[in-house]
């Protein structure tokens, strides 16, 4: 890590009242975009932009080099969400979820890599911010599991999903927010593996703590309970007592609805 607080490999820049810290090779195809507004609003007007609906439209696009990116703005979630809006306390969450990102991949859980972060001068100590994360091939797991009708297909993925969540606690990963449609299942080597998103909010506790991992997978069941209320998503027990005994954690058995112990 730099001087200056910037991780090996990024560059921080100064652009007008906004700041931005970018990979490397990707600092100047940034900078390019800043020209025509925010990242955000950049990457909504961008003719082959795909919209994925999450707290606000993120945007997956490519860079002026051809590098793939989702982009998003940031905002609150929650109670208070309707009271602060996209507005944080300066520098925001963007550069701790950088370092977190970094973290994460280092251990070897499969997060995107973050490409870029910009915060915008707001009112008084307020700031908002763009984040681009690269753009990963997959679905939420969701649709990935809808699409996959008999045990048989959905085992794969349950080995995937089950994998990222013992990387997770293996370094000691909370994430408060790993929702379904936070999990992207994708491809590696011809097999699937599951991807989490909106690490912004993760907090780190002692490695391979069986609370973290019990948290986690109830956050994942409260989720896919809900998805399965409003929707029919077709958990049944077995499948979720697969998960949970491959991800290393006891749930109830003999319920109808993910419960854990």
């Amino acid at each position: 890590m730099s001087e200056s607080g910037t991780p090996a490999g990024y560059r921080e820049s100064a652009l007008g009242t906004a700041t931005m810290v970018a990979r490397e090779h990707q600092h100047d195809a940034i900078r390019e975009t800043l020209a025509r507004g925010t990242l955000h609003q950049w990457a909504a007007t961008q003719p082959n932009a795909r919209p994925f609906q999450g707290r606000d439209i993120a945007w997956a696009t490519a860079l002026g080099n051809g590098t793939k990116v989702v982009v998003r703005h940031s905002r609150h979630g929650g109670a208070l969400a309707a009271l602060t809006g996209d507005l944080f306390l300066a520098p925001t969450r963007a550069p701790q979820e950088l370092r977190t990102v970094l973290r994460l991949r280092e251990a070897g859980v499969a997060t995107p890599e973050m490409i870029a972060y910009v915060v915008y001068a707001a009112i008084g100590p307020f700031r908002r911010a763009d984040v681009a994360t690269a753009l990963v091939d997959g679905v939420d797991l969701p649709r990935a599991w809808t699409t996959s009708p008999t045990p048989s297909a959905r085992q794969p993925m349950i080995d995937a999903v089950a994998a990222l969540l013992k990387s997770l606690a293996a370094v000691g990963a909370h994430h408060p927010d790993l929702n379904a449609k936070n999990m992207l299942i994708g491809t590696q080597a011809g097999a699937p593996r599951a991807w989490v998103l909106d690490v912004d909010r993760v907090t780190f506790g002692r490695a391979n703590d069986p609370a973290i991992a019990k948290k986690n997978m109830m956050r994942l069941g409260s989720s896919l309970l809900k998805l399965g209320t409003a929707h029919g998503l077709d958990i049944r027990e077995e499948d979720w007592q697969r998960l949970a005994a491959q991800a290393g954690v006891v749930v109830s058995p003999g319920k109808p609805v993910p419960v854990l112990r």
